[in-house]
Order: C-alpha cells, then sequence, then structure tokens
C-alpha cells in the first residue's frame, strides 16, 4: 500500500485507541486525543494513571481497550512503543499509528511482520485530519 492508502486505512476505522494521552493538554498526546473528537470520531485515551481524559474514560493499558479498536496512534517514547506494539498485536488491533518521536525501528519490524498496516515515516495525525487548538 502507499501512504496515502496506509492513512485512509487507518482512518476508517470507527474507534480509535490513544497510547500515551496525557491529561497536560500542551501534550502530543493530549492534542492527538482531542483531534479524533474534533473531527467526531470515537477514540479511547490510554493512560495508567489518569481514570479520565478529556472527559472520557481511559484505558490503563492497549490490553484493557475493549474490542472493536481497530487503529492505534501511539505517543509514547520510542523504548515504551515496542510494549505498545506487542499489546496491539496481542489485542488484535490492525493498524498502528507512530507518531513523531514515538517510532522506534524494532516496534516497525515487530508490526510489519505481523502484517499490521504501519504508519511510522514521520507522517502526523494532527496534520492529516486538521488539529485545532482552543
Amino acid at each position: 500500500m502507499s501512504l496515502p492508502q496506509n492513512i485512509e486505512t487507518f482512518l476508517a476505522a470507527n474507534t480509535f485507541g490513544v497510547a500515551g494521552a496525557s491529561i497536560d493538554r500542551n501534550k502530543y498526546g493530549n492534542k492527538v486525543l482531542r483531534c479524533y473528537l474534533q473531527n467526531g470520531r470515537t477514540a479511547i485515551p490510554i493512560n495508567p494513571k489518569a481514570s479520565t481524559i478529556e472527559g472520557i474514560e481511559a484505558a490503563a493499558s492497549v490490553s484493557e481497550l475493549p474490542d472493536g479498536v481497530d487503529s492505534l496512534s501511539i505517543i509514547t517514547p520510542p523504548q515504551v512503543t515496542v510494549k505498545v506494539v506487542e499489546a496491539a498485536i496481542e489485542k488484535g488491533i490492525r493498524n498502528v499509528w507512530m507518531q513523531p518521536g514515538a517510532e522506534d525501528p524494532e516496534a516497525v519490524r515487530l508490526a510489519e511482520e505481523n502484517g499490521l498496516n504501519v504508519i511510522a515515516d514521520g507522517s502526523c495525525l494532527l496534520v492529516v485530519l486538521g488539529y485545532h487548538d482552543h
């Protein structure tokens, strides 16, 4: 698939997980979550320390996401990204988008070897969907 096809496939999901979601509105983990919401998408924040983010009940980990989450935005430090991808594979998530700064070569290899649709080329969801800070 070409990058536009990868992105189209990723965005076709009904529900999105946001690994690395933050309660801090200045952090990208919060902006990605709000970007989905601004675009009328259903998104579930993943944060082991926060019970809710932006008024949405958070999952403590990828494994605690409800079934039906097909796409996962990853906004974590690269050393955490590998663990997130492993959990995504185990959970049956089909699409992962590593935001700029979250990419990890091992995580990309693992995701591709397991047949996931991977976006990890520096593309930013905030640019693609058109994020607006309010």
